[in-house]
């Protein structure tokens, strides 16, 4: 899938968490954005996984398990939070998930603040033209 093809999707991943946000403004516990926000994406025809179990290797051996809040189009890894402020270790855990499923794209949305908050994460493995892992873009 091309670029334009994930930047139609994760618009409308952020659209659907717009509708979410704007019904129940914050102040929810994470799953239940999480369960509205499946709903949305049923409604607009986005296939997804919730809670995604997804092994963890260190020098070849397994040494745990982690899950994703939501995969879309099994393409972008969304991370939820409902937290009055995002913070640096958050970012570090959706990129995280980003490498680890080896998605190209991963999107961190926050419905905890007063307005919706999202940061789109691409994994620099999917995006050799973007050098820089750490690389993030603001919305």
């Amino acid at each position: 899938m091309d670029s334009g093809g994930l930047n139609n999707i994760t618009y409308r991943i952020n659209g659907c968490a717009m509708k979410v946000h704007n019904a129940l403004g914050n102040g929810f516990q994470e799953v239940i954005y999480q369960r509205c926000l499946a709903i949305e994406l049923k409604k607009e025809g986005l296939a997804f996984v919730r809670e995604q179990e997804h092994p963890i290797y260190y020098d070849g051996i397994k040494v745990g398990t982690r899950r994703a809040d939501l995969v879309v189009a099994d393409r972008v890894v969304v991370e939820l939070k409902a937290l009055i402020h995002l913070e640096d270790v958050h970012l570090a855990q959706a990129k995280n998930y980003v490498t680890a499923y080896r998605k190209p794209v991963g999107l961190l949305i926050n419905f905890g603040a007063k307005s919706l908050q999202f940061k789109k994460i691409y994994n620099p493995a999917c995006h050799p033209e973007n050098p820089d892992p750490a690389r993030e873009r603001n919305h």
